[in-house]
Formats: structure tokens, C-alpha cells, sequence
């Protein structure tokens, strides 16, 4: 975990990201989004593949592990395979 980021001994939120990194809400079972950008006191985050944004308090993100990202982008390029997702 980043240091700089993550503030895992206390509950202040990490700082906000650059627009397209990844983070995992753990108020959702650890699911996997795009940071989108700031929604007053919520993050936004959208699915790998696109798709519907939803909300997050800061306190319930942390950045993604390297499998959570690969697994998500494999998620995408498999629906895409298929032709669900351009």
C-alpha cells in the first residue's frame, strides 16, 4: 500500500487520486473502479469496463491490489470478447 495515499491507522480519507487509477470500495465487497473525481464528500467510481459510477465515502477506498487490477481488466477484455462492452 502507498504510503503517501493510504492512511491505514487513522480515518482520515487517502488524498484524491489522478482520475483513472484504481481503487477497491471496501464498503461494496472490495469491488473494483475507476476513480472518476470528487462528488462532494464522495468519491465516484465507475467499473473497469464502463458502466454505471457510484458513490463512495473516501474511508471505504483503498488502492487495488495488483490481482483485484488484473482480474477486473481481464473481466473487461473477456466481456469485450465477447461483444458486451466496446
Amino acid at each position: 500500500m502507498d504510503s503517501e495515499n493510504a492512511c491505514p491507522n487513522t480515518r482520515q480519507p487517502p488524498r484524491v487520486p489522478a482520475p483513472g487509477t484504481l481503487w477497491t470500495d471496501t464498503s461494496r465487497g472490495d469491488r473494483v473502479g475507476e476513480f472518476r473525481g470528487v462528488a462532494g464528500p464522495y468519491w465516484s467510481l465507475r467499473p473497469v469496463g464502463g458502466g454505471r459510477e457510484w458513490e463512495v465515502e473516501p474511508r471505504h477506498v483503498r488502492p487495488a491490489l495488483l490481482m483485484e487490477q488484473l482480474r477486473a481488466r481481464t473481466a473487461r477484455l473477456n466481456a469485450r470478447s465477447r461483444g458486451e462492452v466496446l
